[in-house]
This record gives C-alpha cells, structure tokens and sequence, in this order.
C-alpha cells in the first residue's frame, strides 16, 4: 500500500506522541484561582472521620481557606471545643472542577497538616467509586511517617511483588478495596523528610504523579534535596519526566488493566480525624487520650482545639500537564 507524504508523518508524529514523556502546561492552580477551579465538598466523610466538612462560604468566613501572597491555605478549625453529641471539627475537602486521564501533577507543597488525630490527603478520584479507581499520592495519619503511595481499585488488579523500578517500599500488592480492609496496593516513601512534622520543618517540597495508559508514578523531593529536576520546582510551562529519575513509587498495568479499572480523576484534597484509618491505629501511635467513637467525652479531637493550629495545608501552586 502507497502511503501519502502527510500519511507517514502523522503516523511518525502519533507513534512520537505516544512514546514522549513531554507535557505541556494545561492548568495552574495559584491562589485565588483554587477558589474558582475547585468546589469545597460539605459531604458527610466517607471513612467516618470526627470531621464536619464545610462549604465555600463557610470556610472562607472562618478564615478556613485563604490566600496569603500567591499561597493558598486550607486549615482546620483549631479554636472551638466540640460537644460529644455535635458535629465533628470544621475542615475540607476540595475537589477540582476538571477531571484527568494521561497527565502530569506537580504539587508543590510549603506545608502539611500534623497532628494527633490528623489525616490529610491529596489524591485522585474517579466517579463512581471503587468502578473508576483511587490514587492517593499524599496521605497519612497521626503524623506517623512514611507517606504511603496507594491504588485502590475493584478486583482484578495487583501489582508484581519485586521486579518494579521504584526507590519506595511496597506494602501490598492487592489493590482491590473488598481485600484486606481496603489497605489497596500501597508504596511508602523513604526519601527522607516525606510526611507530618519533618516534611514541615523542612520547608516542605515537591510530590508529582504520572498516570499513562502504561503505569502510574509518584515522585518526592524534599525541599533542600539535590538534583531536583529544574521544570519542578520552577513550575515550568512543560515538563519531561525522563529526566525525573527513579519514582517513589511504580504502578505497572503488567497485572492490571488500567482501561477498566481506571476512568477520569478529579484531584481531591482533604483533611480528615480519626476516622477507619487513624482511629484504628491511634493507640499506637503514641498520641494522647483516644481517638474511637464521635461523642467519648475523652476524645482527643473533641478537647483540644489548639492542638490542632498546625493542621493545615499551604499550596505555593500545583500545576498540571497534559
């Protein structure tokens, strides 16, 4: 078969596109604009934490959500002591407006929340949950470290248990949410400074996620770390992640059919307490009081607002790359 001149270069340029691991800039979240490119979710938590998700308005008028410089702030109340039998401590959960198949996100990141009690998160979600799977790139508990890496998906997919390019630690290979609790196919950090307490009094840092119809990655740099890759951490209006160097964590679609357990993922970003996570394991996490049940009269979330003044997030920018 004859080909055409315009036929074999859009065959060469579909077959460059598909192998590149360049992306170009398609969103900058940046201060006010978190405010129009994300909605605040006032949902009751889906892993029952001591939490009372607030909307837009209410968190902005409890100075919750606010943009100092060109730095947007989340935070948790952290003046009010709860009654055993009201709602759970104001916090947030933001989701963005747009969702997200093939791309890059880098979210650079001044500050954590920490705390007894506490788990944030910044991860990906799809409609529909478990149908279109989960991806948490930021999340623990209790400021106990590493930060765990996670899929979550329904049955059929695992990850290799050796054999994956990854400098991070893998605690399990079943990503399905019926198995094992929910814990899904988790990779911890080791990079040193990579969660709670030590991430913040570094000054923070940098995570990214790649997703392809191939893999999934995660990266770390801490702040002070050597050999970041320039178009992280000046934000650059595109970035190659060939020149990222090994992920954190590695997700292969060797046994896993990413096309049917993976759809369009909204970026979710929440501070939670307590709850099925950090509930389970406060009692030894080496944290004060308890943290089971909603109305304990000893709960800690309940009785100690001020505990809580570090629990916030702080965001110079996340951008991402299509």
């Amino acid at each position: 078969m004859k080909l055409s001149v315009s036929s074999v270069f859009l065959s060469l340029l579909l077959a460059g596109h598909s192998l590149a691991a360049t992306y170009s800039l398609s969103d900058n979240f940046q201060g006010n604009a978190f405010f129009s490119d994300f909605s605040f979710q006032a949902i009751a938590d889906p892993t029952h934490g001591r939490v009372n998700y607030v909307d837009q308005t209410t968190a902005q008028n409890l100075g919750l959500a606010t943009v100092s410089g060109s730095n947007f702030i989340l935070r948790a109340d952290d003046t009010t002591v709860l009654s055993a039998s009201g709602p759970g401590r104001n916090s947030f959960r933001l989701q963005s407006n747009k969702q997200y198949s093939t791309h890059v996100a880098v979210f650079n990141i001044a500050h954590m929340p920490q705390g007894c009690g506490t788990w944030p998160a910044v991860w990906e979600l799809g409609d529909n949950w478990p149908n279109e799977g989960e991806v948490d790139i930021v999340e623990g508990v209790n400021d106990q470290p590493p930060n765990a890496s996670t899929l979550h998906t329904t049955a059929g997919c695992t990850m290799p248990a050796s054999g994956r390019t990854e400098t991070g630690n893998p605690t399990s290979t079943d990503c399905n949410t019926a198995d094992n609790g929910n814990a899904g196919c988790g990779v911890q950090t080791t990079d040193a400074n990579n969660y709670g307490p030590a991430f913040n009094n570094n000054g923070g840092g940098w995570y990214a996620i790649e997703r392809t119809s191939a893999f999934i990655k995660v990266w770390f740099w801490a702040r002070n770390a050597g050999g970041i890759p320039s178009d992280v951490t000046s934000g650059a209006s595109s970035v190659n992640t060939d020149n990222w160097g090994t992920p954190d964590a590695y997700f292969p679609n060797t046994d896993c059919d990413f096309a049917s357990h993976f759809g369009p993922h909204n970026i979710i970003i929440n501070l939670t307490f307590c709850g099925d996570w950090a509930g389970s394991v406060y009692g030894n996490s080496g944290c004060p009081s308890t943290c089971e049940g909603i109305s304990q009269s000893a709960h800690y979330v309940n009785n100690n607002p001020s505990a809580f003044n570090n629990a916030y997030f702080e965001f110079p920018w996340i951008k991402v790359y299509e």
